[in-house]
């Protein structure tokens, strides 16, 4: 406990013109004593401070060659076991395309021996350039120390750390597309649901000490739920077996929900019709029972009909019998193998038929009638070209007693019948003098001399277009 002294009486003023002595002019006061200790005590920290900050403790740089940097920047930590014990200062390319680190460590580790080994870490995954160094120096004894400066090959370097690139990328295309749509799809399902989400968040203790105390009834009985695993681990491994079926199930199931979500708006008419169908659905199980009354009532009276059923199907086995081969040829008339072969197919022809009938009947019909008049003046030479085509002159010539016959007038250019009826000798000129040529237009019967009665050459009454006077000499 401090105590406190009664304070002194003022000193008296010394007397006028009595100068202080020199001894007390240059002794000081306790308080400025005390200042200049405090003054010195806090340039010796400053001076250790400077020391150990300017100073670094010592230790010694070394390069380590690494195929790839990783994401390593200057100021990265070099670590021992986790503890810092040194940076990175620099990091260049090599004329082979490799990185050269070089670290800083501290005296604590130094010198470091042969066979001590690096490796580039990352602590987590959360960050894009968070990576440090991690150092696995070797014994002491018997290896020797590396001099300062010196460079840990590749060999003693490796990696270490995994971009989540480099994971991604061992996953073929269809997997990483795959990983893809189920993120987005993930993004577009929880899209607008932070409200909600608050609300699972609230609930999230309940929840928990619900899972705790279903966890706690659930091994309960050790033996049962050891049973379980058991039981579950086999029929893993059966599924396990099966993994390509499960794989084509998945796929087929992802194709599935694919196919369902784009048929989503009929998928909605159809939820919005589906209580009208339910209602209905209702309604007609409340009219069962009594279908199902009326059912019973016909069978009742169906029991005497029946017994005469047995006579009936004896009598139609037979009539089956026989009509099975003429049903077998009427169903290989409707359909048979092949192609154009059966009544289905003739059938189907049919409308393509009916098609080309309606185009092309009114085109003959109209060709027709435009052919009447071309026709017509051929009709009356009917006999004539009849009688040409079958048997000349059957039908066209004179008859007699003796039946049909041809008049035949030889033509012998070398001769020419005199005036005393001898044949003398004629010029080619004289023989063609009897000749007719010219006559393009003969009327029907006009190939013989005309009929006493008029009826040949036939004109019908001048309709004809052809020249009556057109007659053999």
């Amino acid at each position: 406990m401090a105590t406190a002294s009664p304070p002194s009486p003022p000193a008296a003023p010394p007397p006028p013109g009595n100068p202080l002595p020199p001894a007390a002019r240059v002794r000081s006061t306790p308080q400025g004593a005390g200042r200049l200790l405090a003054i010195g005590g806090l340039a010796v920290v400053v001076l250790i401070v400077a020391y150990l900050v300017f100073a670094g403790g010592g230790g010694s740089s070394y390069q380590l060659i690494f195929a790839e940097a990783d994401q390593l920047v200057r100021g990265d930590q070099v670590q021992v076991g986790g503890v810092p014990v040194g940076s990175v200062t620099n990091i260049v390319l090599t004329p082979n395309f490799q990185a050269r680190v070089t670290i800083h460590v501290d005296s604590s580790l130094t010198p470091l021996h042969e066979g001590t080994t690096a490796q580039i870490r990352v602590p987590s995954l959360s960050s894009v350039a968070n990576r440090y160094i991690a150092l696995t120096p070797a014994p002491n004894k018997p290896n020797p120390a590396l001099a300062g400066g010196a460079t840990l090959g590749t060999i003693a370097t490796n990696k270490g750390a995994v971009d989540l690139d480099q994971l991604f990328n061992t996953l073929n295309p269809k997997t990483r597309k795959g990983l893809q749509e189920f993120i987005q799809g993930s993004a577009e399902q929880y899209a607008g649901t932070g409200h909600d989400f608050s609300e699972d968040v609230e609930l999230f203790s309940p929840s928990l000490s619900a899972t705790d105390h279903f966890f706690s009834e659930l091994v309960r009985d050790q033996s049962t739920f050891t049973s379980f695993l058991v039981e579950s681990a086999k029929a893993l491994t059966t599924i396990a077996a099966r993994k390509e079926d499960l794989t084509d199930l998945i796929e087929h199931a992802d194709q599935t929900f694919q196919a369902i979500g784009s048929q989503q708006s009929n998928l909605a008419k159809g939820l919005r019709v589906l209580p009208v169908t339910l209602n209905q659905g209702n309604k007609t199980f409340a009219e069962v029972p009594s279908a199902i009354g009326a059912f019973k009532q016909l069978v009742e009276v169906s029991k005497p009909n029946s017994r005469t059923l047995a006579t009936f199907f004896a009598r139609l086995h037979p009539l089956v019998s026989a009509a099975t081969p003429a049903v077998s040829n009427f169903g290989l008339a409707i359909s048979r193998p092949g192609v154009d072969n059966d009544l289905t197919e003739a059938f189907a022809a049919l409308p393509a038929l009916a098609q080309t009938l309606t185009t092309a009947s009114p085109d003959g019909v109209k060709s027709l009638q435009e052919s009447v008049p071309v026709t017509a003046y051929f009709g009356p030479y009917a006999p004539d070209l009849a009688g040409t085509l079958r048997t000349f002159g059957q039908t066209t010539a004179y008859y007699d007693a003796n039946g049909h016959y041809a008049r035949i007038s030889p033509v012998a250019p070398a001769f020419k019948l005199g005036a005393t009826g001898n044949l003398t000798p004629a010029s080619p000129q004289q023989g063609l003098e009897g000749l007719q040529t010219g006559q393009l237009r003969r009327c029907p019967g006009a190939a013989t001399q005309p009929a006493a009665d008029g009826s040949s050459p036939f004109t019908d009454n001048e309709l004809l277009n052809c020249d009556p006077s057109e007659t053999p000499k």
